[in-house]
């Protein structure tokens, strides 16, 4: 009940501090609109992220130099180190990177931030940039009315710099005003009791604000009027960073596995180098001092020498963690495992994934591969076979023939605990992401693959079934009937362990080759059982009622192996490769007619 009270009295303590202070009314103002040309950005910056962003991110992480190039430079263009660490835990949850590569890009995007630093201080506090907003903002307001994604991306991107701009003019007016009547830097403080004590400070102006950018703009802007002193403003721009962190963990804690790690990599780079600028603050000092006038910043330019400070210690950390990258993904692998659950769980399908198309598509397919996995323990079982056995060198004939009991397993809760649960979060995931802007190719991606999981749940409702008559059937007295089950048992075993060596091999274009290969082998498979059964009706050495139970069975098994191998069509066919792969396979009466031609040589 009282946090429910919390949002509500902070509401009101923030109107009475607007009613009784014009000066503070127009140094929220202009926070407002910094956050708000964030925001803009942000969402301008996502109309480019369709495949481009993706396409480069991919390129630009294979080693830790570029991931810290590619960090720095997407953050100093965006200006949003919110939106590069929103992707980067995207494409970590969705393992299209690596997460040393997604630790690269966090830290290259700590020193990306530190340019917003030096453009305030800079230029925004020096330059008139009010006028150059309003013309800005026209501009916005053009390319945002147009229809094209494109060009709606790029009014956004020019909104949010005039808002920006905007609101560092007000900020500074607000600032200015303020002086005349309340000084601030009374309150200064020296010592580690000062650093400690502004560091706390601009961490939580950091998390409520969820922008390290409104912070620097907040401490530069009063630097610059003298309602702070610089040396808490330099405790107030570690905080700053320390906040970024803490911001970007809360975001982790809705993310899966790499996601989770990812976050607390950033957690730890950004104590690390926040700790050693809080212990050498005095000595970092002295650096920036002697760094200053060498590159010809005066010694009383103190907005430039905050903005050198904040990357100096950001480069620092750097510095110092770059050599034990290697070592900190080994731990945090190592550390954060997934936890055992009852109902199965995604393990891909989390909020973070749907920011871009590659990202969503990304998460689904493996999701489904996840849901494949878990149908292929299940059919193993429903088998009598262990899953080990499928996915070792054993021989599956003789795993067959030696089977000395049928496993009692209940496939209907099996399905529901491990196949239902996850096919109805990958609907929910897919039907969130067709509601957000995507590309053609991206859409018709995710009908594929939602096909692909429902063929996968179509295969498992075929064991429960099969399960019946093999518990009834599969160890039969009666050597033919016995038989005739483990022909079955094989075909579907034998399915199951070349699909699995086929998905763990890279797409390719045999692909399409291989599966029709399988389609051809389960036709002919199909038609021998069928043949030495009507055999043994002829002979009398089957049961009619019973030989009807084979058949059906057969037919079961027919439609799980047909699910099986459109799943893995569609789990192993990117976009990029779908007409190549299309043009290689064979249709229906191709493979008939094969089958057929077999059939006719014997």
């Amino acid at each position: 009940m009282y946090k429910k009270m919390i949002f509500p009295a902070l509401l009101v303590l923030l109107a009475y501090a607007l009613w009784i202070s014009a000066d503070f009314m127009e140094i929220a103002a202009g926070i407002a609109l910094f956050i708000f040309g964030m925001f803009c950005l942000e969402e301008g910056f996502k109309a480019f992220t369709g495949g481009t962003l993706e396409s480069i991110l991919r390129r630009s992480t294979d080693r830790l130099w570029k991931s810290l190039t590619f960090g720095l430079t997407s953050t100093t263009l965006m200006q949003s180190s919110t939106l590069v660490s929103l992707i980067t835990i995207s494409f970590v949850s969705a393992e299209m990177i690596t997460l040393a590569a997604g630790i690269g890009i966090i830290m290259g995007a700590n020193i990306g931030t530190t340019t917003g630093a030096w453009l305030i201080a800079g230029l925004g506090l020096r330059v008139n940039i009010a006028a150059y907003a309003m013309p800005i903002l026209v501009f916005g307001v053009v390319f945002l009315m147009q229809k094209s994604k494109i060009l709606k991306g790029v009014g956004y991107v020019t909104l949010g710099a005039g808002l920006l701009f905007f609101g560092i003019h007000y900020m500074k007016e607000g600032f200015e005003a303020f002086q005349g009547s309340f000084d601030l830097s009374a309150y200064a403080m020296t010592g580690y009791a000062g650093v400690l004590l502004f560091t706390l400070l601009g961490m939580l102006i950091t998390v409520v604000m969820q922008s390290s950018h409104a912070t620097l703009l907040i401490i530069i802007t009063a630097l610059s009027t003298g309602q702070v002193t610089y040396e808490n403003a330099l405790a107030l721009a570690i905080g700053a960073n320390l906040g970024s962190a803490i911001t970007t963990a809360m975001g982790g804690l809705a993310a899966n596995l790499g996601g989770k790690r990812l976050a607390i990599a950033h957690v730890i780079f950004n104590l690390v180098t926040g700790l050693v600028a809080i212990l050498f603050i005095g000595q970092l000092a002295w650096l920036v001092d002697h760094l200053a006038a060498l590159v010809g910043i005066a010694a009383e330019n103190y907005l430039l020498k905050l903005a050198l400070f904040h990357t100096v210690f950001n480069l620092l950390g750097v510095l110092l963690l770059t050599p034990f990258v290697s070592q900190l993904e080994r731990f945090l692998l190592a550390q954060i495992q997934q936890r055992a659950k009852g109902i199965e769980q995604p393990l891909y399908l989390y909020p973070e994934a749907l920011e871009t198309p590659a990202t969503a598509v990304s998460a689904v397919r493996k999701e489904v591969q996840h849901l494949f996995d878990n149908a292929a323990g299940l059919l193993a079982h429903g088998l009598s076979l262990k899953r080990s056995t499928l996915d070792s060198e054993e021989s599956l004939s003789d795993a067959v023939k030696y089977t000395r009991r049928i496993f009692p397993i209940d496939v209907e809760d099996l399905y529901e605990e491990k196949i239902k649960s996850l096919h109805s979060e990958i609907v929910a995931f897919i039907g969130e992401a067709q509601t957000r802007e995507s590309t053609q190719s991206a859409t018709e991606e995710l009908y594929v693959l939602r096909q692909a999981s429902r063929d996968i749940v179509e295969a498992v409702k075929g064991m429960k079934h099969l399960h019946t008559n093999l518990s009834r059937y599969g160890l039969s007295s009666n050597l033919a009937i016995r038989e005739r089950y483990d022909q079955i048992r094989l075909q579907l075993a034998k399915l199951l362990r070349e699909l699995r060596q086929l998905q763990r091999e890279e797409a390719s274009d045999v692909t399409a080759l291989s599966l029709d290969a399988l389609k051809l082998s389960l036709q002919k498979s199909s038609r021998k059982l069928m043949d030495d059964l009507d055999e043994m009706i002829r002979f009398r050495r089957i049961n009619p009622s019973v030989a009807t139970s084979i058949m059906n069975d057969e037919a079961y098994v027919n439609d799980i192996s047909h699910n099986l191998l459109d799943a893995t069509r569609a789990l192993l066919e990117h976009s990029s490769l779908t007409q190549r792969l299309d043009s290689l396979s064979l249709d229906e009466k191709e493979l008939q007619a094969l089958a057929d031609q077999d059939a006719s040589s014997v």
